[in-house]
């Protein structure tokens, strides 16, 4: 369990303690008072990512130099510094030079929010988020490769952009570096994709009543053979569009509601709840595959839900599931009947 959440010159709070309940923690307040930063910062600590931003420069305060957060998990001290250019990494007081290091001390994560609509109304790059935070917390692999192809990817696609004449052989220097890591993420991405279809299948099952059937299969155009391979057979489509055509950087989850195209023929009550199965799959999965519940970090998306779904999302996560909870209301929680603790966040503050 994650306790003794403290943050100093995070996002809009100077400092706060929040103390968390082993079972819900519930943050109450009105819209931009930071109950969404606490929950962020408990994302960044245990994961060294955040679901909100990717420059890190914007989680410190304004006019501050560094932010800190700081928590127990499972008797072991986290502790995140990162000032506008530099990270630091703590754990039980000793600096953690290798993020693995720290990352394999911490806990599993999954972050639900109304932005989970996107895995059907948005584009690919959506699920491909999805894909990526669950397998870099499977597999000890997956961040690594990822990091390195991306890194590649960047520089085939300056390559290709830079000149008038490209200069092919600098090109197929990065495409042989992608390659290797590419393979790593195919595979575990269709492992992944295994895994989450039937615990996907099962949660929409349970909130559709049994009415509708759902199911998710990897796509990628990779077949067979190599990255390398393949990019070389597209040297005139890169040639026009001055970007690498084919890769990780395009995959995609097809999502089938019905045997039907979920993102084009499902309705908004249909989407919502396959967005949540997408989410319970995920929090099943992981627990699957290290033995301890994830902590859940649901950012106000229980009042958005009707009674049956608020009491089916509650009784479809993993046993012993830690919750922490934003909403700008209590309304819901009182039908539901929900223990735990109750923080009221106002200016970034904790006032209760």
């Amino acid at each position: 369990m994650l306790s003794d959440l403290f943050v100093r010159d995070f996002r809009c709070f100077a400092e706060a303690k929040v103390e968390l309940h082993p079972d819900v923690t519930l943050l109450v307040g009105r819209n931009a008072q930071g109950k969404t930063s606490l929950i962020e910062a408990a994302c960044v600590l245990m994961r060294l990512q955040s679901p909100r931003t990717t420059n890190r420069s914007e989680l410190v305060r304004f006019e501050a130099s560094t932010c800190l957060v700081e928590a127990v998990w499972s008797g072991k001290r986290l502790r995140y510094a990162q000032s506008a250019t530099a990270r630091r990494l703590a754990l039980d007081g000793a600096t953690c030079g290798k993020s693995a290091d720290y990352l394999a001390a911490a806990g599993l994560v999954v972050w639900m929010d109304h932005r989970d609509m996107n895995l059907l109304r948005g584009g690919a790059e959506h699920r491909r988020r999805f894909l990526d935070f669950a397998a870099s917390q499977m597999f000890p692999d997956y961040l690594h490769a990822l990091r390195g192809y991306e890194r590649a990817l960047r520089g085939r696609n300056y390559v290709l952009k830079r000149d008038a004449v490209i200069a092919w052989k600098q090109a197929d220097a990065f495409a042989r570096v992608m390659d290797g890591f590419a393979a790593v993420l195919w595979q575990r991405r269709a492992e992944l994709c295994q895994a989450l279809n039937p615990q996907v299948s099962a949660a929409h099952a349970h909130l559709s009543e049994g009415a509708e059937s759902t199911r998710i299969a990897f796509t990628s155009t990779f077949e067979a053979g190599s990255l390398f391979e393949a990019l070389a057979g597209m040297r005139e489509e890169e040639a026009k569009s001055r970007s690498t055509a084919f890769g990780p950087h395009r995959d995609d989850i097809a999502m089938f509601l019905n045997d039907r195209d979920a993102t084009t023929f499902a309705s908004e009550g249909q989407q919502r709840s396959f967005a949540l199965s997408m989410k319970l799959a995920q929090a099943h999965v992981l627990e699957k595959s290290h033995g301890e519940a994830p902590l859940m970090l649901i950012d106000d998306v229980f009042g958005e839900l009707d009674a049956f779904r608020r009491r089916a999302l509650l009784s479809l996560l993993p046993n012993g599931t830690q919750k922490i909870i934003t909403t700008t209301n209590l309304d819901w929680a009182e039908k539901d009947a929900l223990s735990g603790i109750v923080h009221d966040i106002q200016n970034g503050q904790i006032r209760g």
